[in-house]
């Protein structure tokens, strides 16, 4: 669990605060134009706000233990000021803290913020670190809400959904992060930054993109990758195999799913014209699970065969959720993806018997903000209550937490840049609601080269969930962004290192959207200079 989570300004004068006691320490940052002052600073609360208190500690770095069920850790952090400012909304009842980390040396003149995980708003420690080794002055938030699957915030105690907290989840508390994080920058070091970033990805992508729909001033460059967008829908979807599953009554193991994956893989791998083992157009790939019917696999030393009941359980994953009359509501597991993360099951009972084991964000999704019953059984949802409850989540909370406006002229006329990476082989957030989301930008700006001026979007095959620079590949797409906003070079490609299926390291430049990686029919299939990037064939 803990590996696939890893992989989702106007203000007013401060009215009442309480400074806390607080550490302090002299001038130490290495540029002379910069004084530190690791003490608590004068603060205007944002707009429909309160401060309720205000500290500075001066922390000696080193290594930084990631908190919740996320942990990690980074090594060598150097000396930082924390400053916790804690917010509250008059009449709401909520608390949430902003922390800024500032280093007191080598400050690079940058302000970056951090999104969140799953149900975390923000970060667990680990990436304020890594921001602060690299020299930022990072914020991050926790919106007054819990940890990554912590969900006991979302109902009061009469069992309605608290819906400040959630509107502080959904957007609010990120702005206000942003408005009060250059505050603390400025009241420690003298000075502004001269470039603000947003980095997020899965939930922190999501909040990228609220930032650049709502509150298009807050950041120069905006990096949302693998973005929670579409929440109301895609949220439900995701709960979609374990509905076809329980409905078929048949329950493959993960085992099964993988030689239905691998069968797909390896039939569409040569789409690009490379046998290289990344499918680089997952929707080209067309293959059907129907051919596997009858094949042999080995699972924990047991033969099984293939059965068309297991064809249609995967046909159906891969397909996405329907309603009964056959009409799609949204994209399924994508070809390529470990199909298991969300149809999962339990181990066998005494007789053999298993039965689904539900990812835990969208179960608590549909079981908190829909049904109201944090103890409903997902396993008793028909497809016809499955459509219900799709139009129900549209209904009540697109508004608050779709995250999936397509008007993103505010955010384009403030000069701002937005960079998005999506995994193809996302197994959590198929990259097709990023796609259409991007083609409703087309739509709503008129066309894809005007939106390609300040947003750009780069699928990256073989890629799972939030996965590059978490152990399955790697890109400097800070490094990108930041060439694009401070120096107005527009990235037509994303330099990337894949990993293959089969665990091989590979070089590839991932292509500006809607184009795609194509062999060029000779060179080292491990080399992005082996490949071209083509506008896709027509299917």
């Amino acid at each position: 669990m803990r590996r696939l989570l890893t992989v989702f300004a106007a203000g007013v004068p401060l009215a009442a605060a309480v400074y806390l006691p607080t550490a302090s320490a002299t001038a130490e940052n290495n540029s002379p134009s910069v004084r530190y002052n690791c003490a608590a600073p004068f603060m205007n609360a944002p707009a429909g706000t309160r401060i309720e208190s205000v500290t500075a500690v001066r922390q000696a770095g080193g290594t930084i233990q990631g908190t919740g069920v996320l942990g990690g850790s980074v090594d060598d952090v150097p000396a930082y000021c924390e400053v916790t400012v804690t917010l509250t909304h008059p009449g709401d009842n909520d608390h949430a803290k902003v922390r800024t980390w500032l280093p007191a040396r080598g400050w690079n003149g940058r302000f970056q913020a951090l999104g969140g995980s799953a149900y975390l708003a923000g970060d667990n420690g680990v990436g304020l670190g890594g921001a602060v080794k690299s020299g930022y002055a990072v914020t991050t938030t926790d919106a007054g809400v819990g940890d990554a699957l912590d969900t006991s915030w979302a109902l009061k105690s009469n069992g309605k959904v608290d819906t400040a907290l959630l509107k502080n989840f959904a957007s609010r508390s990120q702005h206000e992060a942003s408005v009060v994080g250059k505050q603390v920058v400025d009241g420690v070091y003298g000075k502004t930054p001269s470039y603000s970033y947003f980095n997020g990805c899965s939930t922190g992508g999501r909040q990228g993109y609220v930032e650049a729909q709502r509150y298009p001033d807050d950041y120069d460059g905006i990096l949302a990758n693998a973005p929670a967008v579409n929440w109301d829908e895609f949220e439900v979807a995701t709960l979609w195999p374990q509905v076809v599953m329980n409905n078929e009554k048949n329950h493959p193991s993960k085992c099964e799913f993988d030689a239905f994956t691998n069968a797909a893989v390896a039939s569409c791998d040569s789409l690009d014209g490379a046998k290289d083992g990344l499918v680089n157009d997952a929707s080209r790939c067309d293959f059907d699970p129907r051919r596997l019917i009858g094949t042999k696999v080995v699972c924990d030393g047991r033969e099984l065969t293939i059965t068309a009941s297991d064809a249609a359980v995967v046909r159906k994953i891969w397909d996405g959720p329907r309603t009964t009359s056959g009409k799609k509501l949204w994209a399924g597991v994508p070809i390529g993806a470990d199909i298991a993360t969300l149809a999962g099951v339990t181990p066998p009972d005494a007789n053999g018997d298993v039965k689904g084991a539900p990812f835990p964000v969208p179960t608590s999704w549909v079981t908190t903000w829909l049904k109201k019953q944090p103890s409903f059984d997902v396993s008793t949802i028909t497809y016809s209550q499955f459509t219900q409850l799709f139009r129900q989540s549209q209904v009540e909370y697109d508004k608050i937490i779709g995250s999936a406006d397509p008007d993103l002229s505010a955010f384009r006329k403030s000069g701002g840049k937005l960079l998005t990476w999506h995994g193809q082989a996302d197994q959590l957030i198929p990259a097709e609601g990023t796609v259409q989301y991007r083609k409703r930008v087309e739509q709503e700006l008129g066309g894809s080269k005007r939106v390609d001026d300040f947003y750009r979007l780069f699928l990256s095959p073989g890629t799972p969930h939030c996965a590059l620079n978490k152990g399955f590949g790697a890109t400097d797409d800070l490094g990108a962004l930041r060439a694009w906003v401070e120096r107005d070079m527009a990235p037509a490609t994303l330099s990337a290192t894949l990993v293959t299926g089969s665990g091989k390291t590979v070089d590839r430049d991932l292509c500006s959207y809607p184009k795609v990686s194509r062999y060029q029919g000779h060179g080292d299939t491990s080399a992005a200079s082996s490949f071209r990037c083509v506008l896709p064939s027509r299917r």
